[in-house]
């Protein structure tokens, strides 16, 4: 008794949405047959009110592109990594196995290259077949899907998931709009143009949309090589993928993978043997994980993340940051960027080596940029992205500014104190006004006291500039220290710099206008790494590096003494493409003229005595035996930033070791890294190995020349001093 009124309640609720269809068919004027047969419609058939509602409906679809993923490569075509909302990668139909177009059909819409876009054969077969059997059998054809799709993906492009309709969800004025809709889309393409358009559209379950991403995630495949029992099997998922998921549910998968291959055979598609050697074949999954962003990029995770910040930092690709991340996320982009995979590789496996286990989470990074062109070929630093046990993590770049010059995040650690690899800017301006290389400079000097007569050409007044004068608001040094006695004397001034003796350097600048070393720090680039704003030489402290300064900001202008004094601006992206082909904004060498070149050429000249006799002669003497080098130490005063920056004339690398996490508060002074006891970390120590092990291997990529060397008058009275 209970089943004949279970049954009963069955048959009254489907024979009431039959009714419902019926009247609602009545009242729209036989809006059925004016949807199949639009000429009935045109004929005149149906109640004007029932016309007037159906030609107020939309006719016209306009397919956006779905959302795709976007790719990240190096310079040589390599993938460092994706972004995406929905995980699809657009294939033309020519590019499926013919396995899935059958098997999408057969399951989905048998007869698809039959109708006009809506079937009454199957909307009558799905009423007879709920009436008679139970059940919820839809009448989509796969053109409805389509439209349903693409309805759906221009709601969630524009972040409105709210706004999605699906199947369940749906009234009658929907069921109606999505018809004449489909039959529009018949007008307008081909069968084999939706087919394709639905393929990869479509979700399969597990972030995967569209067929070849359905075919990499689950069987890590192209959709090209897909065979019958792989095809059918998804091609069975996209009717419920939560239901149907072979991963959760392996038997309710391999059951509809079943069912579409007897449709298949059904329909003549496929042969007997075929299909029975079909379902005998096993599921056999070889799932790859989706990784998308930075954090799981192949190759060079803070350069990722360092161009994604320069997209959705840039106005170029879209109004609001909200524009710019769907553009990155959703808009199928190809970007091709500056990085040599060579050069990342060499990179991150010497910055992993040189701190060892690290228990104390110390610092190392690598940069390298190309002189005359500023771009960006390697950054590397000795931390994970994710946590990972027994490794070092952290979301932040060591080698980019904290913030871009209109105050836009970059990620970027803050810069580190750069110490004597400030230097060579004062030096630059020493031969900049006119002095010379050997000349002597009084480095026995260590106090200058407060109202010393510092010369300031550009002393701000107002902030504007007033005329030549003596400014004693720079401050004062009352007890400048050098790293090692013995330095406290008289002294050619080239000899102070490829030693780095901090006197020399006060002694030089005393002799100097501040308003020109101002100027030579702003010429290449030079600031603060935590707010973009210039380094202000109108502190004394200055001198010698107090001013955080990020590694790739350094390596730049170290990149102008390289190339004669042409400073060129860094970047990182080549070219951008859309998933249409068409070319979005990129960077492209923006370069000038900065400093002298004579100027550039003297300052080369002491810089490759620094590795051949002076605070870098140790490093490794193989470097300026096999390359044309020149190179700075520095170390910040409390030995917890450590540096070597060098260069040849085609690649120049900036080394960094020291703290990166506390505020530059911790001392690298009494430490044990890698084994080796430090009393005090100098750059020469471990940034310096660091720098030339990575440059004895990549630097040959780059070709050099030998560095032209400065005019005979630049020399000065001493060319062969030898203290």
């Amino acid at each position: 008794m209970a089943k004949k009124r279970k049954r009963r309640r069955r048959f009254s609720a489907v024979l009431g949405s039959i009714l419902g269809f019926v009247a609602a068919s009545v009242m729209c004027g036989v809006l059925v047959a004016s949807l199949v047969v639009p000429a009935v419609a045109a004929a005149g058939m149906g109640v004007s009110s029932s016309i007037g509602f159906f030609e107020s409906l939309p006719g016209d679809l306009t397919v956006a592109p779905p959302s795709q993923a976007t790719k990240v490569l190096t310079s040589d075509g390599q993938q460092i990594a994706t972004f995406y909302a929905e995980n699809r990668v657009k294939v033309p139909l020519d590019q499926m196995s013919p396995f899935i177009k059958e098997a999408i059909v057969a399951i989905e819409d048998g007869r698809f290259y039959e109708h006009a876009g809506v079937d009454p054969q199957g909307i009558l077969r799905a009423l007879v077949s709920n009436l008679t059997k139970g059940g919820e059998q839809g009448a989509s054809t796969i053109t409805q899907q389509y439209v349903t799709n693409v309805l759906n993906e221009a709601q969630l492009s524009q972040d409105r998931p709210d706004a999605v309709v699906l199947n369940g969800q749906k009234n009658i004025g929907d069921k109606i709009r999505e018809m004449k809709l489909a039959i529009s889309l018949e007008k307008k393409y081909t069968k084999d143009q939706i087919l394709e358009g639905y393929l990869n559209i479509v979700f399969f379950s597990n972030n995967a949309y569209g067929i070849e991403s359905a075919a990499r995630y689950f069987f890590s495949i192209s959709a090209k090589d897909l065979t019958l029992p792989q095809a059918a099997l998804l091609a069975g998922v996209v009717n419920s993928p939560t239901l149907y998921n072979p991963v959760t549910n392996p038997d309710k998968s391999i059951g509809r993978r079943n069912l579409v291959l007897s449709e298949m055979l059904r329909l003549g598609k496929i042969t007997q043997a075929q299909h029975d050697e079909a379902v005998a074949t096993p599921i056999q999954l070889k799932i790859t994980p989706q990784q998308q962003g930075c954090a799981y990029a192949s190759m060079a995770p803070y350069f990722c993340d360092y161009i994604s910040h320069l997209i959705l930092n840039n106005p170029a690709y879209g109004p609001t940051e909200t524009d710019r991340e769907r553009l990155l996320y959703r808009g199928g982009l190809t970007i091709a960027t500056t990085l040599d995979s060579r050069l990342q590789a060499a990179a991150q496996a010497q910055v992993d080596g040189t701190a060892g286990a690290n228990p104390d989470r110390w610092a190392a990074s690598l940069l390298s940029i190309q002189p005359g062109s500023g771009k960006i070929l390697a950054m590397a630093q000795n931390t994970v992205f994710l946590p990972q046990p027994g490794k070092f993590d952290t979301n932040l770049n060591f080698n980019v500014d904290a913030k871009d010059a209109q105050g836009n995040d970059l990620n970027g650690a803050g810069g580190f104190q750069p110490g004597s690899t400030m230097k060579p800017f004062t030096f630059a301006e020493w031969l900049n006004e006119g002095k010379t290389l050997t000349a002597e400079v009084d480095a026995s000097r260590r106090v200058y006291p407060l109202g010393f007569p510092w010369k300031d050409s550009c002393g701000k007044v107002l902030g504007a500039y007033s005329t030549a004068q003596a400014n004693p608001a720079l401050g004062a040094a009352d007890d400048l220290q050098n790293a090692e006695d013995g330095f406290y004397r008289p002294m050619p001034v080239n000899y102070g710099l490829y030693n780095s003796i901090n006197t020399a350097t006060f002694a030089s600048a005393s002799q100097l206008d501040f308003c020109g070393i101002q100027k030579m720090v702003d010429a290449v680039g030079l600031h603060s790494g935590l707010d973009s704003s210039p380094v202000n030489m109108h502190q004394l402290g200055n001198l010698l590096g107090g001013t955080g300064v990020a590694p790739l900001t350094l390596a730049n202008a170290f990149a102008t003494f390289a190339t004669d004094g042409r400073y060129c601006a860094p970047i990182a992206l080549v070219s951008i493409t859309d998933a249409a082909g068409a070319k979005l904004p990129a960077q492209a060498s923006d370069c000038h003229d900065a400093v002298k070149p004579d100027v550039a050429r003297g300052v080369n000249s002491v810089l490759q005595d620094v590795l051949k006799k002076g605070s870098g002669v140790w490093i490794n003497p193989k470097v300026q035996d096999k390359l044309p080098t020149a190179a700075k130490t520095g170390t910040s005063n409390n030995n917890g930033s450590t540096w070597v920056v060098g260069y040849t004339t085609g690649l120049v690398t900036a080394s960094f070791f020291g703290d990166a996490l506390e505020g530059q508060k911790r001392a690298g002074q009494n430490v044990t890294i890698n084994g080796t006891f430090y009393p005090s970390l100098d750059g020469y120590m471990i940034a310096g190995p660091q720098w030339a092990n990575y440059m004895l291997k990549v630097a040959p990529l780059y070709p050099a020349a030998p560095f032209a060397p400065p005019p005979a008058s630049m020399i000065g009275p001493n060319p062969n001093y030898r203290p």
